[in-house]
């Protein structure tokens, strides 16, 4: 067969999308200092596209649907065709950052063209700039998706050996047919190769049959028990996204992994597991005894094929107990889980059961994909993959952060990427644009769940900042049954650049009467907490026995000055505010004074950043 056929599992992902299910994989990454010149980033991505000879190649579909389609050099390849830019409204925060990536990342490749872009994202705060990569699936899979991106930043002596490209004559119609008809003309000499592999190892191949027979039996029993219902797969998804991220420490989970047992991957399904359970208290659901079922590929790529393009991949379901009340024993149920799900061979199950539709004719794995599409047998999909552990550099600038995306299937109106770099390890949140209007509230959720985890193994969370953040870290802390309290009493826990939202209206400083110093309104409305001297300190209102609120400014560190100025953390407006619904406190908004509005603003704006909350503050600051 041609080594340019997709395989069965490279050809499912063209198979499963639809209009509003795209199948590209996706990250977002942050680096240090100034953007390069666009006419420099293309030529250095050129220099190096002779690593993967993929990213100049487009799809070739059999006439008749005959065979898989096939990967042929692309004769009017331009690279600027796939690399383009952008750049951030002001003020340029990672807020900005993640709306773009949601649009971009909602946008279909086109397949006429290689599958493949790379967004240069120019205006980011703190001295930084991004980088948005897409991928299709068909081309790559998480692993080698980071195989490539380290070879994309590979040297430059690298770079330099290689012969000038030039591209294949493209088969002609008649040309693709013949081949796949040959191709099945000997197909009945691969199916006799097991015959012949018996006869020379009878026991290694029966107890491969009888392995395979028990994993492919498990796999059917996974997917024959239905996922329970939840408000990710209430609804068709639509083809526009969320994407949102979380900061954390590969060292954190891996104290928790050594303090409670277990592995890293159960450490991050529990953090999964813990933040669903807050996301569904909020949406007031029921979550006594519920266990979600997630998902979770698995990489079967050898040492010898890293570095190569495809898919080489393996899953199993794996339940997510949110019901379970105590984040200890939530980890211990998962980790228990998980081992009997090893033990009985989903993953190889799984496997074979790909490697079937190597047999199906094209016709019928398109209309199995569109099967599979409409699954009612997983709640979401989680995906963790190691990535590389020491920095990458593009052109001088280091890489600082790389937050993955996983595809939506279509009914899967939410989804969960894990990477580790250098460090750190991040998720990555995608959402149904209409299924998931609170995701950000759900990225706040998993900072809680990571606390809670952290707490019950008696593990102080580090503060994960990458170059100039802009942002401090915030003292939260979080109850059993997912609420959040940002008394200050618990350990630090780094959370991303505040969504910064500017609040509009009439000045209203006249009213403080003979107050020194601006009025927190005016102080809500400029995103500082200076007085008219410039000194960073607490308002005046506050000084002077104002609402039970407090500021409590920090001075700027010298990377703070380049980006959003001073590092500020604000406490809660009012006792239990942390635990409040959005509707609740909007509703209070309602007979609050002013200066009770512009701290629920700037506590907002510093910390949670809840939309219809900074809409009822402006509201009422206009009126």
């Amino acid at each position: 067969m041609s080594e340019d056929r997709l395989t069965p599992l490279d050809a499912s992902f063209l198979h499963l999308e639809e209009a509003a299910s795209h199948m590209h994989v996706a990250c977002v990454m942050i680096f240090e200092g100034d953007p390069p010149p666009y006419d420099h980033l293309v030529g250095t991505v050129e220099e190096r596209l002779h690593l993967v000879p993929r990213y100049r190649q487009k799809l070739a579909t059999v006439p008749l649907g005959q065979a898989r389609p096939k990967w042929i050099d692309d004769p009017g390849f331009d690279a600027r065709y796939h690399i383009r830019v952008s750049s951030l409204p002001r003020p340029g925060s990672e807020y900005e950052l993640q709306v773009l990536a949601g649009r971009v990342f909602s946008q279909r490749l086109n397949r006429d063209k290689p599958l493949w872009e790379i967004w240069l994202v120019e205006g980011l705060e703190g001295n930084r700039f991004a980088m948005l990569s897409k991928t299709h699936h068909a081309l790559v899979d998480g692993i080698s998706g980071l195989d490539i991106l380290s070879v994309l930043f590979a040297p430059e002596q690298e770079a330099d050996e290689h012969e000038q490209w030039t591209p294949r004559p493209a088969p002609s119609q008649m040309g693709l047919l013949t081949e796949a008809l040959w191709e099945r003309t000997t197909r009945p000499a691969e199916l006799m190769r097991p015959v012949r592999a018996l006869l020379r190892r009878p026991r290694q191949v029966l107890r491969t049959v009888v392995e395979t027979a028990v994993g492919v039996g498990a796999m059917a029993w996974a997917g024959l028990q239905p996922a329970p219902h939840t408000p990710y797969n209430d609804h068709i998804v639509g083809s526009d996204r969320r994407f949102v991220w979380v900061r954390g420490s590969l060292q954190d989970v891996k104290e928790i992994k050594n303090s409670l047992g277990g592995t890293v991957n159960d450490v991050m399904l529990t953090i999964v597991a813990r933040a669903l359970r807050r996301h569904l208290i909020r949406r007031e659901l029921d979550v006594e005894g519920l266990v979600l079922k997630a998902f979770v590929p698995v990489s079967v790529r050898a040492e010898d094929q890293r570095g190569t393009l495809g898919n080489q991949v393996s899953g199993l379901v794996a339940p997510l107990p949110v019901g379970c009340a105590n984040a200890a024993d939530c980890m211990g149920q998962i980790g228990e889980a998980m081992r009997d799900i090893k033990e009985s061979g989903q993953a190889v199950g799984a496997q074979a059961l790909t490697e079937l539709g190597g047999f199906a004719p094209p016709t019928l794995l398109t209309q199995a994909g569109r099967l599979i599409a409409r699954q009612r047998f997983i709640n979401l999909v989680v995906t963790n993959v190691p990535g590389p552990q020491s920095a990458l550099n593009f052109a001088g600038r280091e890489l600082l952060d790389i937050f993955p995306m996983v595809p939506l299937g279509t009914n899967l109106g939410l989804g969960v990427a894990i990477l580790s770099y250098h460090g750190t390890i991040n998720f990555g949140l995608v959402g149904d644009f209409d299924a998931m209007p609170d995701l950000e509230d759900l990225a706040d959720d998993f900072t809680a769940a990571i606390h809670e985890l952290a707490e019950a193994a008696g593990v102080n969370v580090r503060s994960v900042q990458r170059g100039s953040t802009g942002a401090g870290a915030s003292a939260t802390s979080a109850d059993a049954n997912g609420h959040v309290n940002g008394n200050g009493r618990g350990n630090v826990v780094s959370l991303p650049p505040p969504r910064r939202r500017r609040v509009r209206g009439e000045d209203r400083g006249a009213r403080a009467g003979s107050r020194t110093g601006p009025s927190a309104a005016e102080a809500a409305r400029r995103g500082d907490a200076k007085t008219p001297s410039g000194a960073t300190g607490p308002p005046a209102s506050a000084a002077a026995g104002g609402p039970e609120a407090e500021l409590v400014a920090e001075s700027a560190e010298p990377a703070a000055q380049r980006g959003a100025g001073a590092r500020l953390r604000v406490r809660e407006p009012w006792s239990g505010y942390g635990r409040m619904k959005a509707a609740d406190i909007v509703d209070r908004l309602a007979g609050a004074d002013e200066e009770l509005v512009a701290m629920v603003s700037l506590y907002e704006t510093r910390h949670r950043g809840r939309r219809r909350v900074l809409a009822a503050t402006e509201r009422a600051l206009k009126a």
